[in-house]
């Protein structure tokens, strides 16, 4: 047997191993967190496929980190964005989301089977030019509210994706059709680790992303985490 032949065989054994790996994750329980917020609850469940994302996210819950947090960033038919620790004692119109952090997360992108729909979670993180390896935010995340896309309007979403991931990151006819029935924002796909999603609660989210802003996106009226809870 020639060094080549050994090295497939190698090489076959891996990727098996590492599908059977991930099969094993998708049927444990997932974690699940409640985040109560000023404008009611939101219910979110953590998915194995991230251990990084879901278990750094854990650790901050049962630190009370989120507790007393805004929703700091907002954006209409796109998504809500929380995390920053100097928005628990920000001053009126104060500009948040660039508070230093200690350290970041590898990412852990998961595309196609973890993407952008209505109710995904995300990690936040800086641009590529300066995070070309796309870490994540220690604990700034993002809950996807988005739109209802149309064939046509997922075409255009491909050709930018395109454009932005060098033709690496395709919309598969399943995601297609997900963003067709529920919606989410697929421009973002393949580029941020998504690592949950909400389960109950999305009116919530509707009423956050719906919310009042100023020109930095900040909600004109706070929205606050009021308190982060590991339920399951």
């Amino acid at each position: 047997m020639t060094k080549n032949t050994i090295l497939k065989f190698a090489l076959a054994a891996l990727t098996v191993t590492a599908a059977l790996a991930y099969a094993q994750t998708d049927r444990l329980p997932r974690r699940e967190v409640l985040l109560k917020t000023s404008k009611g609850d939101i219910r979110i469940a953590l998915y194995n496929e991230t251990p990084l994302h879901r278990d750094n996210f854990i650790k901050l819950v049962k630190e009370g980190f989120y507790d007393g947090l805004l929703f700091h960033r907002v954006i209409y038919n796109f998504m809500i964005q929380a995390g920053d620790s100097a928005s628990r004692n920000a001053r009126p119109g104060q500009v948040l989301g660039d508070s230093p952090e200690g350290y970041k997360i590898a990412a852990e992108i998961r595309h196609p089977q973890l993407f952008h729909k209505r109710g995904a979670v995300a990690a936040a993180r800086e641009a590529d030019t300066a995070n070309p390896e796309r870490k994540s935010s220690a604990s700034q995340f993002y809950i996807v509210y988005g739109r209802r896309f149309n064939d046509q309007m997922l075409d255009d979403e491909q050709r930018k994706l395109d454009r932005t991931t060098s033709g690496t990151v395709k919309l598969t006819p399943d995601v297609r059709e997900a963003y067709k029935a529920t919606g989410g924002t697929p421009h973002l796909d393949g580029q941020y680790t998504v690592f949950g999603e909400v389960i109950e609660g999305l009116d919530v989210v509707k009423e956050i992303d719906w919310a009042d802003t100023d020109e930095n996106a900040r909600p004109k009226e706070d929205i606050r985490i009021i308190k982060a809870e590991v339920i399951k």
